[in-house]
């Protein structure tokens, strides 16, 4: 899944995306950068 990356501030693909859930109930994508190893996060559910 593609997210962008405040630290390279470009869209890059993320690293070990996994689905969490924010606090208001809403699904989100976290990973990683796989350039900088910042921590990447992308509201929605991911597509499977």
């Amino acid at each position: 899944m593609e997210a962008y990356c405040l630290k390279c501030r470009e869209k890059r693909e993320m690293l070990n995306a996994t689905p969490i859930t924010m606090k208001n109930g809403k699904p989100a994508t976290e990973g990683k950068c796989p350039v900088c190893g910042t921590r990447m996060f992308k509201i929605g559910a991911a597509k499977a």
